[in-house]
């Protein structure tokens, strides 16, 4: 079972996880939204803040993959997206995807409001 953590306050990502749902198979994978999962990053020690800027998902064996290896893993057991998944290993293609998704990802970031809240919250919190 392979559990994806994903914004569900994010328009975006909902309506693309939402493709993906009808897609997967249920007994393969789990769609975590991050509004409701604060128990289950913290069992995985993963900050929310760092689950809404890159997409998490974790393996059958509780491995954590993040960003581009999170999308390798999850294609992979899409139909259709298999493909996909094989290709963007491929480490020029891997590279250049990495590069690209974490501009994307900082820049959707910048502009979410409720990512701007947490992340001004993890600040605040590590100064305490």
């Amino acid at each position: 079972m392979i559990t994806v953590f994903y914004d569900d306050r994010c328009r975006l990502c909902t309506r693309e996880i939402a493709f993906y749902q009808k897609l997967s198979s249920p007994e393969v994978l789990v769609w975590a939204g991050i509004s409701s999962s604060a128990k289950k990053l913290a069992f995985y020690q993963v900050a929310t803040v760092d689950a809404l800027m890159l997409l998490h998902a974790i393996d059958s064996k509780g491995r954590i993959h993040i960003g581009v290896d999170a999308f390798i893993l999850l294609w992979r057991h899409l139909p259709w997206f298999k493909w996909l998944g094989i290709v963007a290993s491929i480490p020029g293609i891997y590279h250049a995807l990495g590069m690209s998704y974490k501009v994307f990802a900082h820049y959707r970031f910048a502009r979410l409001p409720h990512c701007q809240l947490v992340l001004r919250d993890n600040k605040i919190g590590k100064k305490k």
